[in-house]
């Protein structure tokens, strides 16, 4: 992976409106999707969608692999060596700092992640895929 790729997790009203807006109006392409959320390829950069209803942010979290996650976050998508680098050095000043994931494991699509904090208290995940060709996979 040469540049990090921009990530961000948005709540949406229907999925499906969402998906072709996005890949028959915009021409994005479909990445990985579930009942409840989709990826969205927008340039290279990864956009994911979650069924949320309102935007009143009373959904706070939706399941992913069995662990319960923040319906809004952004982040990057870094090498395996930055992820590391940045992991290790976050996770010395652990407010608001959580403790890796993997998801997929063994499929396409595997990832390991780590969720922070800001001082706004957005929430920032930091992701490396084992298979850079996998960010997008279906």
């Amino acid at each position: 992976m040469k540049q990090p790729t921009f990530h961000l997790s948005l709540p949406c009203f229907q999925i499906e409106e969402t998906r072709d807006f996005y890949i028959d109006k915009i021409g994005a392409n479909l990445g990985r999707q579930s009942l409840n959320w989709i990826d969205i390829d927008l340039y290279g950069h990864q956009i994911t969608f979650t069924k949320s209803g309102d935007f009143n942010f009373d959904f706070k979290s939706y399941k992913f692999d069995e662990l319960v996650l923040p319906s809004f976050h952004f982040g990057l998508i870094v090498s395996k060596e930055s992820w590391v680098a940045l992991y290790a050095k976050l996770n010395e000043d652990a407010d608001g700092f959580s403790s890796e994931m993997k998801f997929l494991s063994g499929k396409k699509g595997e990832h390991r992640s780590f969720f922070v904090k800001d001082p706004n208290s957005y929430t920032l995940e930091f992701k490396c895929f084992t298979q850079d060709e996998d960010i997008f996979a279906s």
